[in-house]
């Protein structure tokens, strides 16, 4: 079925507020509900794409919580902590790690205006020493009751949206897709737009073909793909 040209502009209008210097480091979250709950917030705030250490020979999965914004969110694997961290810091993030110490401040006391991610741990654990000893900073949720710390996606949500009020404050959340570079927006675009064409295009090692105005594929396909749209 042809992308009718109301999803096409649905699809842009949301990819022009995706921020693109903001997001969650999640370090062994198992938990379906948890980390479906994690990226549906990354989706609501605005985030375009997260990050996850996961060293166990299984997939990430998810559940109805996520409703679905898995797809919206893209999610770059790593098995080791040292690589996934490296990685956001070779793309100038910094990075605050969720942790109960006494090097830890409230995040409310943080500016968070910059490249910023947020580093969360598994369920029970919390971040790991290693992902502790890497992060830039350590930041805690002021607890008032019995219990030391929220649950992971709780917590997630709360950084995300006092980054995303920072930013309002500060007049720097992008609404005309500035979030991101104009390469990266037509890549985004058009994997939103035709999944099964860029998953094609990626295993021949084509670049993804051109769009016009109304989000209809310009250049000419193999028939075969043609029926993928």
């Amino acid at each position: 079925m042809p992308l009718l040209p109301r999803r096409f502009e649905r699809l842009k209008s949301v990819l022009n507020k995706r921020i693109s210097d903001l997001t969650v480091l999640i370090e062994n979250v198992e938990k379906p509900h948890n980390l479906s709950a994690i990226i549906r917030s990354c989706d609501a705030v605005g985030v375009l794409e997260a990050y996850a250490i996961f060293n166990k020979e299984k997939f990430l999965t998810f559940n109805s919580t996520a409703q679905g914004s898995q797809k919206w969110v893209k999610i770059n694997q790593y098995k080791e902590t040292s690589e996934a961290i490296k990685v956001l810091k070779n793309q100038g993030f910094k990075l605050y790690g969720t942790n109960l110490n006494s090097k830890s401040i409230d995040y409310r006391k943080c500016d968070f205006n910059g490249p910023t991610a947020f580093v969360l741990g598994a369920e029970k654990w919390g971040i790991s020493e290693e992902a502790s000893s890497l992060v830039d900073e350590h930041i805690h949720i002021p607890m008032r009751g019995m219990v030391e710390s929220l649950n992971v996606s709780v917590a997630a949500s709360a950084l995300l949206f006092e980054a995303l009020r920072q930013r309002q404050v500060a007049n720097i959340i992008p609404e005309s897709g500035e979030g991101m570079s104009q390469e990266t927006y037509k890549e985004k675009i058009f994997e939103w737009a035709y999944p099964e064409v860029a998953k094609w295009c990626k295993n021949e090692g084509k670049k993804y073909p051109e769009l016009n105005e109304k989000g209809e594929i310009i250049d000419d396909l193999p028939r075969t793909e043609k029926m993928r749209y």
